[in-house]
C-alpha cells in the first residue's frame, strides 16, 4: 500500500482515539499487518499498563545428595498379613424370610 500524507493522518488520528489496528485496517482498506508495520515504523506505541503483579522470587531449598547404594543402609522391609476372604454364612429360606418380615416390619 502507498501511503499519502491523509492516510497518515488518518491512521495516527484513528490510532490516538484508541482504535485496533484491524478498525483502522478496514476503515483504510488494507491488511492489519501493514498498519502494524507502519505504527512501528512511525514509532506509535500504546501506553501499556504496568503489571500489578509483584511476584516473589524465592530460592528453592538444597536438598541433601542422595546416599549410594554401596553404603546405604537396609530398611527392614514391613510385610503385612494377607487378608482372609471369608465365605458368607449360608441362610436357609425360612431365615431369609424371616429377615425380610423383620425388615419390613421396621420401615413401616
Amino acid at each position: 500500500m502507498s501511503w499519502d500524507d491523509r492516510d497518515l493522518a488518518l491512521l495516527k488520528e484513528l490510532w490516538a482515539v484508541g482504535n485496533s489496528a484491524t478498525q483502522i485496517a478496514r476503515r483504510l482498506g488494507c491488511s492489519r499487518n501493514a498498519i502494524c508495520g507502519r505504527l512501528t515504523r512511525l514509532g506509535l506505541k500504546r501506553g501499556h499498563k504496568p503489571s500489578t503483579a509483584k511476584p516473589q522470587i524465592r530460592s528453592a531449598p538444597k536438598r541433601k545428595p542422595p546416599l549410594s547404594a554401596a553404603c546405604a543402609r537396609t530398611v527392614g522391609k514391613k510385610v503385612s498379613k494377607p487378608i482372609e476372604k471369608r465365605q458368607p454364612e449360608e441362610l436357609s429360606k425360612r431365615q431369609l424370610y424371616a429377615m425380610l418380615a423383620e425388615a419390613v416390619r421396621n420401615t413401616g
